[in-house]
């Protein structure tokens, strides 16, 4: 097997402080943990799933698809061509949830998500297709089940909208009390959003489903733009991808450097990339990475919040 990337020296210069949403968390550095992976896989999904495949202290379990930076669908094949890449074939991809919580009509893109991510959501770059499908079990009862089985060992890190695990706690009203933790990249605590001044685009695509999640009790830890800012990706960074001469190297440079070209352009003050997804898998298991500061959270769902 050749190991990707092993996982680039994030280099977490800075990180000060996520939310928490319950303050009793606690997560053994010494034990290795069963995870899931929430993914809506654009670039920097693609980066958090490198990274949870080559941290030695997670057990991947399996990832649910979600809608965001892409569609529900193409969450599914992005999945699963990237675990085949990486000689992971062995991790199943489920479906989850297609669109936001009360919405009729099929999701669409934000034009912004395709600018950032390309029209197929990995940079554009082309990939072998996977001969691989989607598991038939839905993808939030898979959650439902795992929690069921690994109680307190298992984590889920969602790094999209939060509908699906806002489905699992309405669908299964102990769910939040049988995890060990959930954690998530989304929101904006003490910074401007990067959709408009208030907010952060994976609280934005289903702000009902975040709003309950966070208010349901559920160990939420989040892991927000105010974080995920100052870890920063460069150019210099993928070059080390590239050189190593691999097919998934190679394939992580191109569209890392997409997505940094696009960061150019939005956000040139940040000389670099910020790593939102893979943060929030690296939190999830070195806890220590941040200062968790506990609150009680919820979402703006309306004009008037």
């Amino acid at each position: 097997m050749k190991k990707l990337i092993y996982f680039i020296g994030i280099v977490f210069s800075l990180v000060p402080l996520a939310a928490c949403a319950n303050d009793n968390v606690q997560i053994n550095e010494n034990q290795k943990v069963k995870m899931i992976l929430d993914l809506d896989t654009g670039i920097d999904d693609a980066l958090a799933l490198a990274y949870a495949l080559a941290d030695p202290k997670i057990d991947l379990i399996g990832v649910v698809a979600s809608y965001g930076n892409v569609t529900m669908e193409e969450s599914v094949s992005n999945t699963l061509e990237l675990l085949d890449m990486l000689d992971r074939k062995d991790v199943p991809v489920f479906r989850g949830v297609d669109r936001a919580i009360g919405e009729n009509t099929p999701f669409e893109v934000m034009p912004i998500s395709r600018f950032i991510h390309g029209d197929n959501g990995i940079g554009d770059i082309q990939i072998a297709a996977s001969p691989r499908v989607a598991d038939k079990q839905d993808g939030v009862d898979f959650m439902i089940e795992s929690a069921k089985k690994y109680g307190k060992d298992l984590i889920i890190v969602a790094v999209g909208p939060m509908t699906n695990l806002n489905e699992a706690v309405q669908r299964e009203p102990n769910f939040k009390n049988m995890v060990g933790n959930l954690v998530i990249m989304g929101g904006a605590l003490i910074v401007d959003g990067n959709v408009n001044n208030l907010a952060e685009a994976n609280i934005f695509q289903d702000p009902v489903s975040a709003n309950e999640l966070f208010r349901s009790g559920a160990p939420v830890t989040m892991v927000g733009l105010d974080v995920t800012q100052r870890t920063l990706l460069t150019k210099k960074d993928t070059k080390v991808w590239r050189d190593l001469g691999t097919t998934s190297g190679k394939a992580y440079a191109d569209m890392t450097d997409y997505y940094i070209d696009a960061y150019l352009v939005n956000a040139p003050e940040l000389g670099g990339c910020a790593l939102h997804d893979p943060l929030a898998v690296a939190v999830a298991v070195h806890p220590d990475l941040v200062k968790v500061l506990p609150l009680h959270m919820r979402v703006g769902t309306s004009d008037e919040d």
